[in-house]
This record gives C-alpha cells, structure tokens and sequence, in this order.
C-alpha cells in the first residue's frame, strides 16, 4: 500500500512553467497540476511509505528555486 500526499504549492508568477516541468521529472511525485486559486500548482506524492514524504518535500520540492512556500495534505491510510 502506498502513501499519497497532495502539495499545495506557491510559486513565483515568473517561474511557474519552470516549476511544473521540474517538479514533473521528480521520482516520488506522480502527478502535476497548475490550478487558480490561492495556490499555483498541486503535486501528488505517490511514496512506499509515511517516511518518504518529508524527504520528497525538502529535498525535491521545496528545493526548486521559485516555491514560495507549500501546504502538506497527507491521505489516511487505505483512504486514496
């Protein structure tokens, strides 16, 4: 059973497009979306276990140059 996270993610209006395509090729992250509203792009984490979500959020996502700051939505387990 795998855990998913969804990240809420701010980013700089300029470095959008960058973003997205980098937060795309990142392993632990299945999908990618740009939506409107108050945050500019949802990413899904897709990960083995509870453990690997902090180590994909800081060092894969909250890395990228142009993330102004994200919000961690964790899914109960066997709820996805």
């Amino acid at each position: 059973m795998s855990v998913k996270a969804f990240v809420l993610i701010v980013v700089d209006p300029a470095k959008t497009i960058e973003v997205f395509e980098r937060l795309s090729n990142v392993d632990g992250i299945s999908e990618v979306h740009q939506v409107m509203g108050p945050y500019d792009i949802v990413a899904v984490v897709d990960v083995a276990n509870l453990s690997e979500v902090p180590s994909v959020i800081s060092r894969h996502i909250r890395a990228v140059e142009g993330i102004e700051s994200t919000t961690t939505c964790v899914t109960f387990p066997g709820a996805s």
